[in-house]
């Protein structure tokens, strides 16, 4: 009887489990709906946005280009991880920081590399191996366009002050809500736009007052724009991740629920079973 309350126990807890799982998975799926209207709304501006400052940057003269848009030599470079504070979503984390080692230790072989980190999971783990200037756990909190530019903010300081060559953000790019592809996007230098691409597209604007203006005005918004994007991207992404896992999770779990269940109902038989056989042998002794 003793394994019979063993096999209770136990299926009893994975139906609580199972409970956890399905509520976890519910509350991902109405966040997810919300996270996804946001990105995809913003997506096209933001590309848009991009292009119009890379193609601007592209056709002024050399010395006359933002220090945004000046291509260094680069020794320095700064990678900007984005995870979650939370677990319970798969490989989404994982996936990132893979792709950070891959770049500290391949891509970016001999220059010093160095990690600004949003989110939680990241920063755990990416400290322990590498140097982390700093770490945004709170953005998430609330995450909107005016704490995300507090980032940037700090992102121009540093690359103006030449502390960086180079900066790179890693980020899950949301796919759909099955699938999530780490993506490594270039954040500074402003990358100039290709010139065959340039020359058909410069005759669509008319600058006013003046293309080096623009550029000063576009660049803060527009680099505050590309970080959010990323943010709001993975954000999306992070909840895709756990309703999919956490819809794994509760499958396995009922799985599992009716195996213990098919096993308890076997032993509970095969217990009246020997039972039974005890009466009987025992009747049969007194008979006799």
């Amino acid at each position: 009887m003793a394994n019979l309350k063993e096999i209770r126990n136990r299926i009893t807890s994975v139906g609580s489990t199972m409970q956890i799982t399905s509520a976890m998975k519910m509350v991902s799926a109405a966040k997810l709906k919300k996270a996804q209207d946001a990105i995809t709304a913003m997506r096209p501006y933001a590309d848009k946005l991009t292009e119009l400052l890379q193609s601007v940057s592209a056709s002024l003269d050399g010395d006359s280009g933002s220090v945004f848009a000046e291509q260094r030599d680069v020794k320095n470079v700064l990678v900007v991880a984005v995870t979650s504070n939370r677990g319970l979503c798969g490989a989404f984390n994982t996936n990132i920081i893979k792709e950070a080692s891959k770049l500290a230790n391949e891509t970016y072989a001999g220059k010093n590399v160095s990690f600004m980190t949003v989110g939680k999971k990241g920063h755990d783990i990416l400290s322990k191996k590498f140097y982390v200037i700093h770490n945004n756990n709170s953005v998430f909190d609330d995450l909107t366009f005016e704490n995300v530019s507090d980032i940037t903010r700090r992102l121009m300081e540093v690359y103006t002050e030449g502390t960086y060559d180079k900066i790179v953000l890693l980020y899950n790019h949301f796919k759909n809500a099955a699938t999530q592809v780490v993506k490594t996007e270039d954040f500074l230098p402003i990358q100039p736009i290709a010139q065959e691409e340039l020359s058909s597209s410069a005759a669509d604007y008319i600058f006013e007052p003046s293309k080096v203006e623009i550029v000063e005005t576009l660049i803060p918004k527009s680099l505050k724009t590309q970080l959010y994007k990323a943010v709001r991207d993975s954000f999306a992404s992070e909840h895709g991740a756990r309703m999919t896992a956490m819809h794994k999770a509760t499958d396995n779990a009922k799985e599992l629920k009716a195996e213990l269940t098919l096993t308890y109902n076997k032993a509970r038989q095969a217990a009246i079973t020997n039972e039974i056989l005890e009466i009987v042998g025992g009747a049969e002794a007194l008979n006799n």
